[in-house]
């Protein structure tokens, strides 16, 4: 039998969970969550009312809170924060890798972060510091600086027996860091060629293939694109002087695209803010409001266009039957043309050289399946309410809407990029306004010239 899917193993968790917490014991809810994973946890917080979360953290184990609340949203871990004090919070510190440890003193009152530092040893305390004045969504601020790096006119049997001697690798080691003698990033030698290779060949020699060393200063979005792309477990940080700071892998990475993914699907909707789905209702209400006004007054312009033809409507009532058609045939084929160049300005594979293709090509499809849906659309209306002119006024409304959604869909994301806003949180809101009115505008004018 196949392994349960993660959703449903999580939907799971959580259904026992509080079938324990109404109907089981105290020993039963810590057997479970000491059974489970730090992130399985936070997934389960994540699910659970205010009180109920509450509740069950304070049965977590201290050990675990550490790398449970690097893996919360923010807008659940910062309430959980607020509620330790700070000898736990110093306790959940220990034992985290030092970028996830970054991660976590940046969301700490400034006394608790002082007193952590305060407590490292010199070398360590140098380390976090270092990682510290980098912005967190940048590479920066993903690395970890626990990357071995070996020097280039030593041999491999002399890095073999370092390694030996060390006892232990980090995780995610694919490969040794190269650098001269001034810390300076020359390239990578991976463990396999160090395995295999003569014992007695210098390290420069063995260097594969010179691995581009990651700035500190690229976005993580990019460094996101670049281990998507090059298929990588971990790659090398430099400062702007080429020097060795440390390396980002792939599970950091991973964070990256999720809270990307995350923040993309929720900013459709105006909600990228709101990653507590149990959060305070008047805040929650306050987020959706701005969001709702805004759609109402793009409503009201549709209204707004709907007015011109009221008198066209009285006259024949079966064009208020039909209008929703037309607008909502003209919204999904503009949302799906919205949804692929928005896309495609996210992985960085749509410019100005391919743009105008991409639109022409839109543009074909729109005016393809405007065709076909028009025909079909028509035949419907003819049969429906008997009269030929109404179904060839409706197909030529949804033709032209269906084509000027497919160019708005394809134009519209670009424009905004260009004026600096975000295509994914205005784009679907400006791409409905224009299919509502074109659609309406179309179908009804069309109406009053040919029906009335």
């Amino acid at each position: 039998m196949s392994e349960p899917k993660e959703q449903e193993k999580s939907l799971e968790h959580l259904e026992e969970l509080v079938d324990l917490m109404k109907h089981g014991t105290l020993a039963q809810v810590n057997a479970m969550l000491a059974s489970l994973h730090p992130a399985e946890i936070a997934s389960l917080l994540e699910s659970l009312p205010p009180a109920e979360r509450t509740y069950v953290w304070g049965l977590v184990p201290n050990e675990q809170r550490g790398p449970i609340l690097v893996t919360l949203a923010d807008e659940v871990r910062t309430p959980l924060i607020r509620q330790m004090d700070r000898a736990e919070l110093i306790a959940a510190t220990e034992g985290l890798d030092i970028d996830d440890l970054v991660d976590f003193l940046q969301d700490l009152p400034d006394p608790i972060t002082n007193h952590v530092l305060r407590a490292m040893d010199e070398q360590y305390r140098r380390r976090v510091e270092e990682m510290l004045s980098y912005p967190e969504d940048t590479a920066g601020g993903l690395m970890n600086t626990d990357a071995i790096s070996v020097r280039g006119d030593i041999t491999l049997d002399v890095v073999l027996r370092y390694l030996r001697w060390h006892g232990e690798l980090p995780e995610m080691t694919d490969s040794l860091m190269v650098v001269n003698r001034e810390g300076k990033y020359l390239g990578i030698i991976t463990l396999a060629d160090l395995l295999t290779k003569d014992p007695g060949m210098p390290v420069g020699q063995a260097i594969a293939r010179k691995m581009e060393a990651i700035p500190a200063s690229m976005p993580a979005t990019e460094v996101a694109k670049i281990f998507e792309r090059r298929d990588l477990v971990s790659a090398p940080v430099v400062d702007e002087e080429g020097k060795l700071l440390g390396r980002i892998t792939i599970d950091d990475v991973v964070d990256v695209i999720r809270e990307e993914a995350d923040y993309s699907f929720m900013r459709m909707a105006g909600l990228s803010e709101e990653s507590d789905m149990f959060a305070p209702v008047v805040a929650s209400s306050r987020r959706r409001a701005i969001w709702l006004g805004v759609n109402l007054l793009t409503a009201l312009l549709a209204s707004w266009v709907i007015g011109w033809y009221e008198g066209t409507i009285e006259k024949l009532v079966a064009l208020a039957v039909l209008m929703p058609i037309v607008a909502s045939m003209g919204g999904i084929a503009g949302s799906q043309t919205l949804t692929l160049v928005i896309r495609g300005i996210a992985l960085g594979q749509i410019g100005e050289t391919n743009a105008r293709r991409l639109m022409v090509k839109e543009l074909a499809v729109g005016a393809l399946n405007g065709t076909i849906w028009a025909m079909v659309v028509s035949l419907v209306v003819i049969a429906w309410f008997g009269d030929l002119f109404l179904g060839l006024v409706i197909a030529a409304a949804i033709l032209i809407n269906l084509i000027a959604a497919a160019f708005a869909g394809a134009t519209l994301p670009l424009l905004l990029r260009r004026m600096g806003v975000d295509p994914a949180l205005a784009g679907s809101v400006i791409l409905t306004t224009v299919t509502d009115v074109v659609g309406f505008m179309t179908f009804l004018g069309l109406a009053t010239i040919f029906l009335v």
